[in-house]
């Protein structure tokens, strides 16, 4: 007999079932498609905070998540003998304007306030990057020092391995056994979304392309984001680009026009990445919850099932702490979820954008 099920082998529900293994549960993983087969199996892996103004609960659980994960990627990939890619590089944002300079400047200032002395938000200049050339329209950037980055295919690998060297199975086919957690992403959200009649999320396509530059660079280049598009060179050499993010879609898997404009977009900003071959193109859904934020907890009136979905694009950058709520909740029956994070928020939530509609 196992004490928990987790159903579905992405971000979320890997790291739940490690944390329930650390503390003493048996655990079966079960996902038809194995480990890393939707959201979770791309290519960016930017660990990346909000903007350290309008400060809330996500944004705080967001910090206390990104401080945390590097020693929860610490001890997956001492328990795998794997490596994850996990580093706390840091961030470069251009700087395209003098109100966005002055918009960093406060941001600077607050992050001091919500940031607690564990990381900085500061404003840099050209000549203070070493190794890339960031074009900038005003010779400034956003140096944050909290970003980091996995390999998402190696991030769940690492897992992986850490979860059956602790005992743990994973299986793509298994009946439920003691507590389930459903952590099945896009097909989730519609599962709840049909038990409570209404859409509580949706799937959101992202497309992201994999280079290899023609030269060796740094494994601890810091991740870039300019133009809304993450860049986030690798400690294994590669530099990932990504991602569109397209609310109206006809094949989920498709590879279209949308990439290279990304590309495009993302080799004006950083020339280096002109000198790149691309040696992987990747497209998939992402869980969004209407709330925006994931969705956590007990199922409704199934006092054995709980839900943990709607990672979206932080869905790595949240898993060390909503794996720690989830196993409070499973294990415990201790609940540490904020309501912005709950079931029934989520359901209010969708309740109330269908009336506004």
């Amino acid at each position: 007999m196992y004490d928990v099920t987790v159903r579905g082998a992405g971000i979320f529900g890997l790291s739940i079932a490690w944390i329930c293994l650390q503390r003493g549960a048996s655990v079966r993983i079960v996902d038809p498609n194995g480990p890393g087969s939707g959201a979770s199996g791309g290519y960016v892996g930017a660990l990346a905070p909000h903007v350290p103004e309008n400060w809330n609960i996500k944004k705080s659980l967001q910090f206390q998540s990104l401080i945390q994960s590097e020693s929860f990627w610490q001890a997956i990939d001492d328990a795998s003998g794997l490596s994850s890619g996990y580093t706390r590089t840091g961030r470069i944002q251009p700087i395209a304007d003098n109100h966005s300079l002055r918009l960093a400047h406060k941001r600077s200032h607050l992050a001091n306030d919500h940031w607690k002395g564990k990381a900085v938000w500061q404003i840099v200049e050209t000549e203070d990057i070493p190794c890339l050339r960031i074009r900038s329209e005003t010779g400034y950037f956003v140096h944050d020092t909290l970003s980091a980055r996995v390999h998402p295919k190696d991030a769940c690998r690492s897992l992986v391995g850490a979860i059956q060297n602790k005992g743990g199975q994973i299986e793509t086919e298994a009946k439920d056994q003691g507590a389930i957690v459903w952590a099945t992403g896009v097909a989730g959200l519609h599962a709840l979304s049909a038990a409570v009649g209404c859409s509580v999320g949706r799937a959101v396509k992202g497309q992201a392309v994999l280079l290899q530059p023609t030269v060796a660079l740094s494994p601890d280049l810091p991740q870039i984001f300019t133009d809304g598009i993450h860049i986030v060179p690798h400690a294994n050499g590669t530099i990932a680009v990504g991602s569109t993010s397209e609310n109206e879609f006809v094949d989920a898997d498709a590879i279209d026009d949308q990439l290279d404009n990304v590309l495009a977009r993302a080799q004006l900003t950083v020339p280096l990445l002109n000198d790149t071959a691309v040696i992987g193109r990747w497209a998939g859904l992402r869980p969004k919850a209407q709330s925006r934020a994931p969705i956590l907890g007990r199922w409704p009136d199934c006092s054995k099932h709980f839900i943990a979905n709607g990672g979206f694009k932080i869905g790595y950058g949240l898993a060390p702490i909503v794996a720690d709520m989830m196993a409070d909740l499973v294990l415990e029956n201790v609940n540490r979820i904020p309501n912005e994070f709950s079931i029934e928020a989520s359901i209010d939530k969708a309740f109330r954008t269908r009336e506004n509609a």
